[in-house]
């Protein structure tokens, strides 16, 4: 869409139009929504200041793209938002050709950026990125590390900080405000030029000028950045659409790196979720809800994994004083602000801080505490040489809890938990294992607490597939038959035990259903006993194959000299696997009861 020709109140009425588009389709579809609204109005001033076919737009994280979106040629195909087959949550250059990288996780933008510019330059490019970044993710360590390096090489850059939870208090932030406006006006900006010439020669009143700006500048929110050798600007108006432009033109012209500190509104256009505060975090990320009411249509009668972990780990606090617990941004989507809220002392949201998460875990069980530091799958890949340098070489006790294993539907690629059984089966002195229902996640949870190395358990996003039943504790390194059969055995880890079960009962034999439970250690004992009674071994995992489950018995039968064992492992290809309802993607990948009870049936009458 072509927008640079608007006027100043068709820009507000497109605003207002692209807003009602995206509620009208996260309602249906779900999505992120408070975050993505509040940043409408900064994404028009970008398509209108920047031009998009050259220049590149950078999301970070960008579930906040929306907007972007439905500006580059998407608006007829924004109702598949995050459907199977339909337009990706997230930016996704093969997508469109306007969305310049992919991006799901947070603080990589300036990175990218800083890329970006070098090529640029390199190239000799009329070009300029222009990021995008919330304020939180200004709370990871990867964003300094590149401001660091964009202050001191002083290519051309535009990031707008999109703040719209930072507190700044009233009498400081009009001041800064009045102060930032003046900097950030063409007047300034060249005034600013004027003088540095003028002085070049007289060093004493350069000295001089230089000390007034700068005690100028202490008061205002731009200090750090102006010390890291970025210019700052800010804060605007983030939902004044016509200072905006003024702005961004302005950064546009400096032909240096330039922050724009923008002030926005959460939830900006539909006033149930505007702003912060209790009960607004839940605006962030909604499933289908009622536009009227806000009520969310799809309630779930189960219990989440996430629920049980934090309702768990709360009686844990409470009957041992050693028991802490640390997440990384993410204390409603991990269960621990339930016992945030009674021990805040104990337990902590450090931001958006893997790396400082796992290792700081370190710290605390050398001290002797038992540490619960619970990430999503994908996140913590992001504390992969903090889990092996300051925890496995350290052979500490730090249970990690980890959440959205598995496909995770609609968020796709960059948050499907595919790949922790791989990355951390390499590590020495980690322990592996995985409940299955509610009651194996309790008793899981007890194992961990008590464990004095490294340990690591996995569960899923929502519900487990597989019905409460009565259990026995975890003992290291022991699986469990739950079901005897004969010739056949379906070998289950985690949350995939419930999908052997299901496909079980679709099947014209009883097979041996084994709750594998630990996959470092593996029981090698039972599996040898198995072996001398089954010979088809179907495993069930929601995992990568490469490094997998299958991998890690595989790598027992061989070494145990086992080679008359037809093994079959139901995990993932080597392959991302994209975005829509968890149902909907697992039969894409042939991963149904059904479909596998079929797959089995053909493999035994040895069809394939």
């Amino acid at each position: 869409m072509e927008i640079k020709n608007f006027t100043a109140q068709e820009l507000e009425e497109l605003s207002a139009k692209i807003r009602d588009r995206i509620l009208s389709v996260v309602s249906k579809n779900g999505g992120h929504l408070s975050s993505t609204l509040g940043a409408t109005d900064l994404i028009i001033g970008m398509h209108y200041v920047f031009d998009v076919k050259k220049d590149p737009f950078i999301f970070d994280v960008s579930h906040q793209s929306y907007a972007h979106k439905l500006l580059t040629d998407r608006w007829n195909d924004f109702d598949t938002l995050r459907q199977f087959n339909g337009i990706s949550g997230y930016t996704k250059p093969k997508e469109s050709k306007f969305d310049y990288y992919v991006a799901g996780h947070s603080s990589t933008s300036i990175s990218i950026a800083t890329g970006a510019a070098k090529a640029i330059a390199l190239k000799n490019e009329d070009r300029i990125p222009v990021v995008l970044i919330g304020d939180g993710s200004m709370s990871a360590g990867m964003v300094y590390e590149a401001l660091n390096e964009l202050g001191d090489i002083k290519l051309p850059v535009v990031i707008i900080l999109n703040d719209n939870e930072m507190s700044i208090s009233k009498p400081i932030g009009a001041i800064s405000k009045i102060l930032s406006q003046g900097m950030a006006s063409p007047f300034y900006q060249k005034f600013k030029k004027f003088i540095d010439k003028t002085l070049s020669g007289m060093d004493s009143a350069k000295y001089l000028a230089k000390r007034f700006e700068e005690s100028l500048k202490l008061i205002t929110p731009g200090v750090i950045f102006e010390e890291m050798g970025l210019e700052y600007i800010g804060p605007i108006n983030g939902h004044n659409i016509s200072e905006i432009i003024q702005t961004l033109q302005i950064a546009k012209e400096l032909k240096k790196p330039v922050i724009i500190h923008a002030q926005t509104i959460k939830g900006k256009g539909y006033e149930i979720a505007e702003g912060v505060g209790a009960g607004k975090e839940h605006w962030h990320g909604v499933g289908a809800f009622d536009l009227k009411s806000g009520e969310n249509l799809k309630k779930s009668s189960s219990k989440s994994a996430t629920t049980i972990f934090g309702e768990t780990l709360l009686e844990f606090a409470k009957s041992d004083d050693k028991v802490v617990g640390i997440t990384a941004a993410m204390p409603s989507g991990t269960g621990l602000d339930i016992a945030m809220k009674e021990f805040p002392n104990r337990f902590w949201d450090v931001a958006i801080a893997e790396q400082h998460a796992v290792t700081q875990c370190g710290a605390l069980a050398k001290e002797g505490f038992k540490p619960f530091c619970a990430l999503y799958s994908t996140f913590l890949q992001r504390g992969y040489d903090q889990l092996i340098h300051d925890i496995a070489l350290m052979d500490v006790q730090v249970a990690f809890a980890i959440d959205r294993a598995g496909i995770v539907g609609e968020d796709g690629e960059t948050h499907q938990g595919a790949f922790d059984i791989s990355y951390l089966r390499a590590i020495p002195n980690m322990t592996l294992f995985a409940p299955y229902n509610d009651t194996t996640m309790k008793l899981a949870m007890e194992f961990a607490k008590e464990m004095q190395t490294p340990c690591a358990f996995r569960y899923p996003r929502g519900a487990f597939m597989a019905s409460d039943c009565s259990a026995t504790p975890f003992v290291m390194g022991k699986a469990a038959t739950l079901q005897k059969g004969k010739e056949v055995a379906f070998i289950g880890y985690g949350n995939a035990v419930g999908r052997a079960i299901e496909v079980g009962k679709l099947c014209d034999f009883i097979p041996t259903i084994v709750d594998l439970r630990f996959v470092k250690p593996l029981d090698n004992e039972f599996l040898m006993d198995l072996s001398k009674t089954h010979k088809h071994w179907f495993i069930f995992s929601d995992s990568a194959k490469i490094g997998g489950v299958g991998s890690a018995i595989l790598e027992f039968l061989n070494v145990s000299r086992i080679n008359d064992i037809n093994l079959v492992t139901f995990e993932y290809d080597d392959t991302f696997i994209t975005h829509g309802a968890t149902n909907d993607v697992e039969y894409a990948l042939g991963l149904t009861p059904p479909q596998l009870s079929q797959k089995i049936k053909k493999i035994l009458e040895g069809n394939i």
